[in-house]
């Protein structure tokens, strides 16, 4: 695991983007899982601003960790902010992103996705195998959609689940964390004071830590990155 750690969001987007931009350089074929969220916002606007002209996009094939059971044109769905900060400013075959359908019921959605992830990506010990996962975390230790009250889902024998928000009921499609821990490389992107206490008690396995979907991450590859801001890692040792 590495930590790499920022003066702020806008500095975490920035060196993530040049991160990916670099991941990317000699791979002929390239399949990334995307996170929702503020700081990938941010990511997505300097990945098209800064590589926009420089990434051969065609190369890479964009999924989602997560998306919420939204129509594609909802203000919360997790496509259409990726749409509005990435897709919309750069040169990308439409065959090369594969959308999870939140408009869709979600069981079948789940099985679908799962499916669709088996044929096209290389599998591993029978788990389809992600190229990058890009992560988030909330504030209760959440990542992708798996919540510390549906905790168990983490290991749940299909690839991808349906998954409740504890709080307004939404659902939400989210591959599982053998998926997640799977892929070749995985990074964290947690900025902002509310991260901070989950951050210490998931980096420094205080007690308790193993409550947090987040702190279930360990990629078998053993390549796991967290960017954050100084805000989110301030009270790490």
């Amino acid at each position: 695991m590495e930590l790499k750690i920022f003066k702020d969001k806008q500095e975490v987007a920035e060196q993530f983007s040049a991160y990916f931009a670099e991941g990317i350089k000699d791979k002929t074929e390239f399949h990334v899982a995307l996170s929702g969220g503020s700081t990938p916002k941010i990511a997505f606007d300097v990945l098209a601003s800064n590589y926009g002209d420089k990434i051969d996009w065609s190369k890479i094939h964009f999924y989602w960790g997560d998306e919420r059971c939204v129509p594609p044109t909802d203000d919360q769905s997790n496509y259409k902010m990726t749409v509005d900060h990435l897709f919309s400013k750069i040169n990308i075959p439409k065959g090369n992103i594969h959308r999870v359908l939140g408009e869709s019921e979600p069981d079948r959605e789940a099985m679908r996705y799962a499916n669709l992830l088996e044929i096209n990506l290389d599998r591993v010990d029978g788990v389809p195998q992600f190229d990058l996962v890009i992560l988030g975390m909330g504030d209760d230790g959440h990542t992708a959609s798996i919540f510390p009250h549906e905790i168990a889902l983490w290991d749940a024998p299909d690839h991808c689940v349906v998954a409740t928000h504890p709080d307004s009921g939404q659902k939400r499609v989210s591959i599982n964390g053998k998926v997640i821990n799977k892929a070749k490389e995985v990074a964290f992107l947690v900025t902002g004071a509310g991260k901070t206490e989950k951050v210490k008690v998931i980096l420094e396995k205080t007690e308790g830590f193993e409550a947090y979907p987040a702190a279930l991450v360990n990629p078998d590859s053993g390549k796991l990155f967290w960017f954050m801001d100084e805000a989110a890692a301030r009270e790490l040792k």
